[in-house]
């Protein structure tokens, strides 16, 4: 898995993030989401690594990447905390420019990164994500009803965690390894029965229901805009249509028009269709 590809452990401000990084050419960092780690990317990551050096962090609280003490707001789960470690981890590998590409929760952090630190990031592609503010202002009964984990995970009267360490094998359900690869399934299976990952995911959707939200609409408030080109990937058998069609949604947050492609697979592209999501991704990056 990820061969060629260097395995390390970073020590940045307030966290220390695993990431594995290889490749030559122009940088791209790409941002798994929930409830994977790294290791989701490692067949696309190969494909890209011979045109471009490609970074693969855990983000903090997930996999072996750590999570400083809660904030009463949550903030240290923040997507804004997230994309300060996208900058920060780039900086200390030696690079200052980059495209970065985010799944699911993923998607979140490479837009808070392109919204924040515009002259670090050159071109953004979000795979299957909206703001996570287009989602809670669309809020139904519909919506609530389908993605339930939202609120589930995001509560704090009774937290979530308590019930999700109790039987980690029961919570959780992934394709079998030969499926997504044995070692990615062995690494994400080892995070998921961490109670201290359990908790870190519960944070990043504690922060995504107030924090997160707040910075977004501060963002709207103020006419801030992605200024870089973007690329929305979307799965052709997901749900990320269930507000409409999100090309219109994305459009406001955008200075350039975006550009759209589906993917032939469900949630999780890059273990469903590497090849379909490397090709978009190879494309999109050399385009002028």
């Amino acid at each position: 898995m990820f061969e060629g590809f260097q395995l390390e452990q970073v020590e940045l401000d307030d966290v220390s993030v695993r990431v594995r990084h290889g490749g030559s050419g122009t940088p791209v960092v790409l941002l798994h989401g929930h409830p994977r780690t790294h290791t989701t990317w490692h067949q696309v990551a190969p494909l890209l690594a011979r045109q471009h050096v490609v970074v693969c962090p855990d983000l903090r609280g997930y996999g072996r990447s750590t999570l400083p003490p809660d904030e009463p707001d949550h903030a240290q789960s923040s997507k804004r905390a997230m994309a300060q470690d996208v900058v920060s981890l780039m900086r200390v590998l030696g690079h200052d420019r980059f495209a970065v590409v985010g799944h699911d929760r993923g998607s979140l952090v490479a837009f808070r990164t392109a919204m924040d630190h515009p002259a670090h990031v050159s071109r953004l592609v979000v795979m299957d994500g909206l703001p996570v503010v287009e989602h809670l202002e669309r809020t139904d009964a519909r919506f609530a009803q389908a993605w339930w984990h939202w609120w589930f995970l995001g509560q704090t009267v009774k937290p979530a965690e308590r019930v999700i360490n109790a039987d980690p094998d029961s919570w959780y359900t992934t394709p079998p390894p030969e499926s997504i690869g044995v070692e990615n399934h062995a690494d994400v299976w080892a995070a998921l029965r961490d109670p201290a990952v359990v908790h870190g995911m519960c944070e990043d959707y504690r922060a995504g229901l107030g924090i997160d939200r707040e910075h977004d609409e501060a963002d709207r408030r103020a006419g801030r805009r992605v200024a870089c080109p973007t690329l929305l990937l979307e799965s052709s058998r997901d749900d990320l249509d269930i507000h409409g069609d999100p090309r219109p949604i994305w459009a406001p947050w955008l200075e350039q028009p975006l550009r759209h492609a589906v993917i032939d697979s469900g949630h999780h592209q890059a273990e469903e269709a590497p090849e379909q999501v490397a090709g978009a991704l190879l494309e999109f990056l050399a385009t002028t």
